[in-house]
């Protein structure tokens, strides 16, 4: 088939896109097992930060046809380029339609706040606190305050937008479970880490928020849970595991060869960055996608 400029463009960015994308993808699944076992041994800030940022790395491929393509001509795109393309725009619309599928189920949650009980955080740009007068009266004034730092600290690491960004990042692997094991290992960690930055570590800021957790979560039992509406007491599956975590503290996990993760996985990637934006590196992986695809 003989495309246009715009339309070639169009075409190669989604199939390169897509080949890239699936290739990351196949990487990341097979770290993201490890990767989510051993969350358990690291202090649940980092572990929430790993996670999300493994979520999000087979979104960052990029190809390189803007800059290397001369512009103005018309040429031929083979099957293989149009297959791929329609897959990688297949990817983008489903990751699309879940973020505005959870953004309006999180709209219309909030505007029905005041008629139930809830206790949570909502809101990307501006977030706010929304607590209705039932989770004022069931709770005690400290249970209430521990409560409160918990949604500030979710507010301050801003875990919607985070929830948004993983939400409309396309799917780690087509019909695989990596990317809900990574999303739900992600949840439960931020929770964890809301839990700690509310308690900084007083045994009895534990207890009232342990309290409020089982408080409020038998006050909005059976709610529906909007992805972009951080509640209390958050997943009903992980409450207990909360609760014994806030009642029982274990000790602080011993650094392992994993703290070094970060560091070295930064330099690895400015070290990639800058091989890969050579221009005769750049103008090989161009040729080599569009012979791929062609």
């Amino acid at each position: 088939m003989t495309l246009g400029y715009c339309s070639r463009l169009i075409c190669i960015s989604l199939a390169s896109y897509f080949l890239i994308h699936t290739f990351i993808g196949a990487l990341v699944s097979l770290a993201a097992g490890r990767a989510v076992r051993s969350a358990e041994r690291w202090r649940p800030a980092v572990a929430a930060r790993r996670l999300f940022t493994l979520r999000l790395l087979p979104a960052i491929g990029l190809p390189s046809y803007i800059a290397l393509e001369p512009s103005g001509f018309t040429e031929r795109a083979g099957f293989g380029c149009i297959a791929a393309a329609c897959c990688g725009a297949v990817l983008w619309m489903c990751s699309l339609a879940r973020g505005v599928r959870a953004a309006v189920g999180s709209a219309l949650f909030v505007r029905r706040a005041d008629n139930g009980p809830v206790l949570a955080l909502s809101g990307i740009v501006h977030p706010r606190l929304e607590i209705s007068r039932d989770a004022r009266r069931v709770l005690s004034r400290e249970e209430l305050e521990v409560a409160l730092r918990h949604e500030r600290a979710h507010w301050s690491s801003q875990d919607n937008l985070k929830h948004l960004c993983m939400l409309l990042a396309p799917a780690v692997l087509p019909f695989g479970g990596t990317t809900v094991s990574l999303e739900r290992g992600w949840k439960k960690f931020a929770e964890w880490a809301a839990d700690d930055r509310a308690v900084g570590g007083d045994q009895r800021q534990s207890v009232a928020l342990a309290s409020a957790l089982v408080r409020v979560a038998r006050l909005t039992r059976g709610m529906p849970q909007p992805a972009l509406v951080r509640r209390l007491s958050g997943d009903e599956r992980e409450l207990a595991a909360r609760v014994e975590r806030l009642l029982n503290p274990e000790p602080a996990p011993r650094p392992s060869h994993w703290t070094a993760l970060p560091a070295g996985a930064a330099l690895f990637a400015a070290g990639a960055l800058a091989a890969i934006m050579q221009p005769a590196a750049l103008l090989a992986v161009h040729r080599a996608l569009e012979r791929l695809i062609e």
